[in-house]
């Protein structure tokens, strides 16, 4: 099995006061593998009122092809691979906003709720490298080739 050119893909999003913990926690592990654990961080609004920050940092190759194999999953997933060069910075991390209603409801969509930021590896460390691995991976996963 071809090995996964990034080095770690970090998920988060955010639980505020008027919406369901139990909720939002179901919707960030859809695109975790099984029994992943989520972290969990308590902050403050602005006006006093409950944040729960949720993440989680993905690390084993197997882990993150469960991961890319939600992300080959998007409507448009190939609108997003034309995007790839303004979603990759010049460090090498690539940048995804998830739809996290759409995640509760079991479909992978760009949108609002969910940030993946994921640590592509590149050698040299340039931002072309990067996104054509980001490209190859999430092609190979599509076409189960990783």
């Amino acid at each position: 099995m071809a090995s996964v050119p990034f080095h770690y893909i970090d998920l988060r999003t955010f639980c505020y006061a008027t919406e369901d913990e139990k909720r939002v926690t179901e919707a960030l592990q859809y695109y975790l593998p099984e029994e992943f654990e989520v972290d969990r961080a308590e902050s403050e609004g602005h006006y006093g009122d409950r944040i729960v920050v949720l993440s989680a940092r993905v690390e084993t190759a197997d882990d993150m092809r469960n991961v890319l194999r939600r992300v080959a999953e998007l409507d448009g997933v190939d609108r997003f691979l034309d995007e790839l060069d303004q979603r990759v910075d010049e460090n090498c991390s690539l940048f995804l906003s998830l739809d996290k209603q759409a995640a509760f409801n079991g479909d992978a969509a760009v949108g609002d709720g969910i940030t993946l930021r994921a640590k592509v590896e590149a050698y040299p460390a340039k931002k072309a490298a990067a996104v054509e691995n980001a490209r190859e991976a999430i092609e190979g996963v599509r076409d189960d080739e990783y």
